[in-house]
């Protein structure tokens, strides 16, 4: 199979396992050629008590003239946390400028959970991020997300006929496979990959445990094994197992993240 050259844009913590710092180990981990765009650099993520926060908007321009005279393509993106409208049509650009023929656009469209937007994110932030998933091949959004994606009410009793509108409701505004995560049906989680019927419902067991960063571990993995032929059920399939043996491997005082490390290296 031919090596494919994958770009990841999202912001980077210096301390804390999500975004960049997962999803570089994870993918290269993987075999997988990978190159990055941070979109800013902040000393830990969020779940701290404070932050600092480099913002890199500014220097993205410059990133792309150099990719250019450089000649730079990519096979493959993956888009996870952005921040700000304004990187969305700077997204829209990168795809636009280093795609290589038939690259494949994945984007995690990370802006919520529990039925909330995380802070500093609105439905104007929802409204945009409708717009770019038009322009990707498979989008990985949780309930939440899907429900301010598509201007939907969130149920919190929610069952799999409301996860199904939800996706016939994505449906018409992109024509990327449509994978909804973390649903949690009964005493179950798991995905719902859209189809013309009822979708493909994958069910795995439920841990009782709320870890920074698994959504960005789950679009990793996904995407390391779905590069590698495996298709969205497979690709599914490991990414939940990663993500809940993720859990299992770290203890609960470790708030900042989860020991994805310890997971990746019995992988080899």
């Amino acid at each position: 199979m031919k090596e494919r050259r994958i770009l990841t844009m999202q912001d980077l913590s210096c301390v804390g396992q999500c975004s960049l710092t997962v999803a570089l180990p994870i993918l290269s981990a993987y075999g997988i050629e990978t190159s990055v765009l941070p979109t800013a650099v902040l000393s830990n993520h969020t779940m701290f008590k404070s932050w600092s926060y480099l913002d890199l908007t500014n220097e993205i321009p410059n990133i792309f003239k150099h990719w250019e005279n450089n000649n730079l393509k990519f096979d493959a993106f993956l888009l996870g946390y952005l921040g700000k409208k304004e990187l969305m049509e700077i997204a829209k650009e990168c795809f636009k400028r280093f795609s290589a023929e038939g690259a494949l656009v994945i984007i995690d469209p990370v802006m919520g959970d529990n039925g909330k937007l995380y802070p500093g994110f609105d439905e104007n932030y929802a409204a945009e991020m409708g717009k770019l998933i038009a322009y990707a091949d498979i989008i990985l959004p949780n309930v939440t997300e899907a429900c301010y994606l598509t201007g939907t009410p969130y149920e919190e009793n929610y069952d799999l006929a409301f996860v199904g509108k939800l996706e016939e409701k994505l449906a018409k505004m992109t024509k990327a496979k449509i994978i909804i995560t973390g649903c949690e049906l009964g005493k179950d989680i798991g995905e719902v990959i859209y189809g013309k019927k009822q979708g493909e419902v994958l069910l795995h067991e439920f841990l009782p445990m709320k870890m920074h960063g698994t959504g960005d571990i789950f679009a990793s993995v996904f995407t390391a094994n779905y590069l590698s032929g495996k298709g969205a059920h497979n690709s599914c399939n490991e990414a939940a197992k990663f993500v809940a043996d993720c859990l299992r491997a770290t203890p609960k005082e470790h708030f900042y993240g989860v020991l994805f490390e310890q997971v990746l290296n019995s992988r080899k």
